[in-house]
């Protein structure tokens, strides 16, 4: 039987997912700021350390989000999967909202999800329903004009972090399934404020 682990952590609230023996749950921790004193224990919580050596596989969201609760996540999820060598995927916190509203997606030809930042902006990226999935055709970037910057239907992020949890975790079990590598090195985080560009 699998025992795989999702995290998520672009919102105030720390979502997590487990599917141990077949079976999965999540829960949500209104953690905020205190994100750092309370992840260790939340993850115990749902998964005692002493079972961590029976993780097969991890997924974690990526950002967009906060700047140290993202980071705290996908550094957790980058060591116990560099640690027990075993199978690590991210995906964006957007292309989770794009793929929970699915249905609203496909009556559209494309749509804007976005985070607006008071007196920076708005982080946002674009997405479409194409071939039965979620395809993200621009990849979340600041646009400092606002939502007027961007063309065609927009909606503002609602993260649900249980609910975007789960599906980390059903997105991991397609990746396990079809056997894709995983490897942690390219999962990082997203972070399209940054200061210094590439």
């Amino acid at each position: 039987m699998s025992c795989a682990l999702a995290l998520h952590s672009c919102s105030p609230a720390l979502g997590l997912a487990l599917l141990d023996g077949g079976q999965s749950r999540s829960m949500a921790h209104p953690l905020g700021r205190q994100l750092a004193n309370g992840l260790l224990e939340a993850v115990e919580e749902l998964l005692p350390a002493a079972r961590w050596a029976q993780l097969q596989w991890l997924a974690v969201a990526t950002g967009p989000g906060g700047f140290t609760g993202t980071r705290l996540t996908v550094v957790l999820a980058r060591t116990v999967a560099q640690q027990l060598g075993c199978p690590l995927w991210g995906w964006g916190s957007f292309e989770l909202i794009a793929r929970r509203r699915q249905q609203e997606l496909q009556g559209l030809e494309a749509c804007w999800i976005g985070q607006t930042l008071p007196r920076r902006g708005v982080v946002a990226g674009r997405y479409s329903w194409q071939n039965q999935g979620v395809v993200e055709l621009e990849a979340p970037r600041l646009y400092r004009q606002g939502w007027s910057e961007l063309p065609g239907p927009s909606w503002e992020a609602e993260m649900d972090a249980a609910a975007d949890a789960l599906q980390l975790l059903q997105l991991g079990q397609a990746a396990a399934e079809a056997k894709q590598p995983g490897p942690w090195q390219p999962v990082l985080p997203i972070y399209p404020t940054s200061p210094v560009q590439s």
